[in-house]
């Protein structure tokens, strides 16, 4: 086994990878994502709800939305909201919480919560993100727990103050400049308190390609849809050593590494808010593979039956990530 982690290291150093280090970090860890990355997202704050005090969706819909089918996530869960029964879902949710295979929902009482619907996405339409509301309205119940965000004239992509195609129109980076700065909203909602960033300013971190192999034991990651390397932001404050807050981003499909290299992490706005408020930035990176050709994060179990609970593949290794990243784990 000792082998197995030293040529894994091996190969991290002859391309380019780094090993993910660990910081000084608070142990209050949030998670967003984008489309397939906001159900990723979701899966991963249910699952590990005593780890994770908040989450954002950008154009995502309810747990278990799919039922581990792949026609019900293209059609519900992206398009025909009226057929998705949010009281069923929260029958799935609470048998998965009996049998501890996520946490229990009570944890999910204080949480902050943020769900972003553009009124003009054809591809997750609004309702879907309505229904994500319904379902959450379950669970937390601290007042203003849940923001929302249903009337930026948005297409289907990562809504940002600077950066990407028209707002109301598709593009190929699922990136829209909508004088909108949707990382900065969902942190903020998140945390409160932070600074809004000014996103012309020059970044003072690095954005770091590291080796996420060592994260799934002996397994190939693209058999299950994810890459061999990911990104991680690190600003100069956390670097030097001053405790910094976690957050962790689901890229959307056609948005990971192997098709827009980094482009998404260097341009969905996360860094900017990271730099002036002490965040380190986890861009896990998922792959195409047979099941999966335009490298989605599985939200409808081509990866196995266990997808959206603690024992999935793409769960545990993310988890694994987060860990990592944590001086205290």
């Amino acid at each position: 086994m000792k082998d197995y982690f030293l040529i894994l290291a091996l190969v991290g150093f002859c391309t380019g990878q780094s090993r993910l280090g660990s910081y000084n970090i608070d142990p209050a860890v949030s998670v967003s994502g984008l489309s397939s990355g906001a159900y990723m997202a979701n899966q991963f704050h249910i699952a590990h709800s005593r780890r994770i005090v908040g989450a954002a969706m950008f154009a995502g819909g309810p747990y278990y939305c799919a039922v581990g089918n792949m026609m019900t996530a293209l059609n519900a869960c992206s398009k025909f909201p009226t057929s998705i029964n949010v009281n069923s879902l929260k029958t799935y949710t609470q048998t998965y919480a009996n049998s501890g295979l996520i946490d229990p929902v009570s944890n999910l009482a204080n949480d902050k919560v943020f769900i972003f619907a553009g009124s003009r996405d054809t591809v997750v339409v609004p309702g879907v993100g309505k229904k994500l509301e319904e379902y959450y309205t379950s669970y937390v119940t601290s007042p203003g727990g849940i923001k929302t965000v249903y009337d930026v004239p948005a297409q289907h992509g990562m809504p940002t103050d600077n950066y990407g195609g028209a707002c109301g129109s598709t593009n190929t980076n699922y990136i829209n400049n909508c004088n909108y700065n949707g990382a900065y909203e969902a942190l903020n909602h998140i945390y409160g308190g932070l600074q809004k960033p000014d996103s012309s300013a020059a970044l003072t971190g690095q954005l770091v390609l590291f080796d996420q192999s060592e994260f799934f034991n002996l397994a190939a990651p693209s058999t299950y849809g994810m890459d061999t390397a990911g990104y991680v932001y690190i600003p100069s404050s956390c670097q030097s050593g001053e405790t910094c807050r976690l957050h962790i981003v689901f890229h959307g499909c056609l948005q990971g590494r192997e098709k827009v290299s980094d482009r998404f992490a260097r341009n969905a706005g996360y860094n900017q808010v990271a730099d002036l408020n002490n965040f380190i930035i986890l861009y896990p990176q998922a792959k195409s593979n047979m099941s999966n050709i335009n490298g989605c994060w599985d939200w409808w179990g081509f990866s196995g039956f266990a997808y959206a609970n603690k024992n999935g593949f793409q769960v545990t290794g993310v988890k694994r990530m987060m860990e990592r990243t944590m001086k205290q784990y």
